[in-house]
Formats: structure tokens, sequence, C-alpha cells
């Protein structure tokens, strides 16, 4: 059966879009490097991020696109660019929001605090409608006062990716963000994700190539030794795709076949 979008994650989407929201930046990296023990995993790397687009990265386990993404991010210490910048020039720190493998939840506060910490330490007033709605659409509305260790991996995972939408920020970087979820979880949470990402500038890192194609304006399949970037691949209509299009899974065992070498 199609996956179709719920009214309540339209009227998120529509609250989101009436914020302000920064022009689009793209991002350009040439000459990125990383090794381990002295073996390149990956050098002079280049990558574009398209502004106000989703790019969605693939490749296999160990290939770098973890401290590709935390390159990006600025909290790399193992990966290096030659050049790293903004497409208007300005610096990228400040502008992005980051969602890790981990959920990194401080084990000492509720789900909600966990979410607003951002705003909380930088000393701005908090949108506290907009976090409960968010817990709510996340599927965590009746876990406000909870503490993580009373959540299960998947809930956890729901908490990190409303703490990353909250930020807001015009460049959004996530790391496997659907990745501990159950299917049906995972399909509605893509969609929601998908509706608040709108205008930003999105770099998703995932092993799922139907998720990829589900969510992307651009794939990217990372691969090799040293991983060098393939030909991109460009899904047609904006995401989120219908996750039974046949087209789809066609276009995901092309994927896998470039996985694959």
């Amino acid at each position: 059966m199609p996956v179709h979008k719920t009214p309540e994650i339209a009227d998120i989407a529509i609250t989101a879009s009436r914020e302000r929201l920064a022009p689009p930046i793209g991002i350009e990296l040439r000459g990125g490097s990383l090794a381990y023990g002295g073996k390149p995993v990956f050098e002079g790397l280049d990558l574009d991020i398209t502004a106000g687009r989703t790019t969605c990265l693939l490749g296999p386990s160990g290939v770098g696109k973890s401290s590709l993404l935390r390159l990006i991010a600025g909290i790399s210490p193992e990966a290096s660019a030659q050049r790293l910048a903004a497409s208007d020039g300005e610096p990228i720190a400040g502008r992005l929001a980051f969602m890790d493998q981990r959920d990194l939840l401080l084990p000492w506060l509720g789900v909600l605090d966990n979410i607003t910490l951002g705003a909380r330490l930088r000393g701005e007033t908090i949108d506290r409608q907009r976090a409960e709605s968010l817990l709510h659409k996340v599927g965590l509305g009746a876990e406000a006062d909870t503490l993580p260790a009373a959540l299960s991996g998947g809930m956890r995972q729901r908490a990190a990716l409303a703490r990353t939408l909250m930020e807001d920020r015009a460049l959004v970087l996530m790391d496997e963000p659907f990745s501990a979820l159950d299917a049906l979880t995972r399909l509605r949470l893509q969609d929601l994700a998908a509706q608040l990402l709108v205008g930003r500038t999105t770099l998703l890192v995932t092993h799922d190539p139907v998720e990829a194609l589900r969510l992307g304006h651009r794939i990217l399949v990372l691969r090799g030794d040293p991983a060098r970037m393939g030909v991109p691949f460009e899904p047609a209509g904006p995401p989120p795709r219908p996750a039974d299009d046949p087209a789809l899974h066609g276009l995901a065992a092309q994927i896998l076949l470039d996985l694959a070498g």
C-alpha cells in the first residue's frame, strides 16, 4: 500500500516553514583525507552538497562515511581537508545540526529537556509548544519527563531525531538517523524528517539504498580502497517518495550493484 503523510505531519511542516529560515547554503569540500595506521581510507576526496537539498551518502562499513560527516561538522580529529567552505563564504560553525549514530542523550535530563538542550545552553527562549509537538510526532508525547535509561534503543533514537530537528539549522548532518527503528516507525519518521527539512541543506548517511532513494534529491556512493565517490544517482520527483514505487526499488538494486563494485 502507498505510504501517505498524515495530517499531523503536514501541520508541523507548515509550522516549521513559517519559522525564520536562513537562506540555504551549499558545502564544498576539496582534498578530503583520512588514514588509519598509515593506510589511507580516502584521500583527495571532493564532495559538493547542494544548497537546500538532501544528499544521501551510502557505502560499505569502514569506508569513512561517519568521519566525513564529522569532518564537515568540524569535530573530526582524524580527517582533514584542503578546503571546506560554505557557498556564501561565511563560517559553517554555528549553522549546523549534527545527529550522531549514538543518541548522546544526557542521562540526568528528561526527554523534553534533552531535545531543548541546545536552546538552553545558548540562553535562548525555549519554544516549548514546538518541542512538545515534535515529541508527539515522533511518538514520545507521553515521555517528556522520562529519563533516557528508561527508554528503548528505538525511543532514544527518536528523541535524538527530535533534538536534531528542534535545532532548526540551515545545514543538517545525520548519521544513520533511523537505523534502530522498526520498519513502520522508520517510514513514518522518514516522512516527518523530509517535511521538516524542506529548504535545508542535508547530508544523510545511511546503509539502506531504499531509504536514500526515498529521502535524497541526490544519492552518492563512497566505495573503493582508498574510497572514491561514484557517479551520483538523482531520482525523479521530490522526497519523500512512495516506499512501494517499483522504480525506486529498481534503482535500489542498481545502487547495491554499485556498492558491490
